[in-house]
């Protein structure tokens, strides 16, 4: 059973110039690391950790090509990606994250939710891991500003609104 439409108050995508370099990048170091194996191979050993170096960054290249096709698409209830996949839901959410010292993705933010919710990762698009969701990597950085700015006002409402129902009910 799906979840009945709602409007989308923000999203996060990647340009098209930044999907691409992003990509060419990841494809660029799997490929220059491969050819420097074939090209002047060292020990057994250095050569195996070359081989799975390059053929990971190619891999990743193809994971991000793919992943930040999607978009994230914020709703009052909901942050979720384009295809589908509910990232965190907003009432789980406590803090957002924005600060230059924080551990986020370049260009993004990241949420702190109530419960831990299943590891998933979109290269270059969003990552959750534990309590913790980050959203940004190839994505403009104002677009992941607004969106942060917009969760971070459904936390506040939430919290004074479960403020003033706990008010209410001492008062009764």
């Amino acid at each position: 059973m799906t979840e009945p439409q709602q409007d989308v108050l923000a999203t996060v995508e990647a340009t098209q110039a930044r999907r691409v370099f992003g990509v060419s990048v990841l494809a660029l170091l799997g490929l220059m690391v491969l050819y420097i194996s074939v090209l002047a191979p060292p020990s057994l050993g250095w050569l195996v950790f070359l081989i799975v170096i390059g053929v990971t960054a190619l891999t990743m290249s193809w994971r991000m090509w793919h992943a930040t096709a999607h978009r994230i698409e914020l709703t009052t209830d909901v942050l979720r990606c384009s295809d589908g996949t509910e990232i965190v839901r907003i009432d789980a959410l406590t803090h957002v994250d924005r600060g230059v010292f924080a551990f986020k993705p370049s260009n993004g933010f990241i949420v702190r939710a109530e419960t831990r919710n299943s590891p998933k990762w979109y290269p270059g698009l969003w990552w959750r891991f534990g309590k913790r969701v980050a959203i940004g990597g190839v994505t403009p950085g104002g677009q992941a500003k607004a969106m942060s700015e917009i969760i971070a006002a459904l936390i506040m409402a939430r919290l004074a609104q479960s403020s003033q129902d706990h008010d209410n009910k001492e008062e009764s």
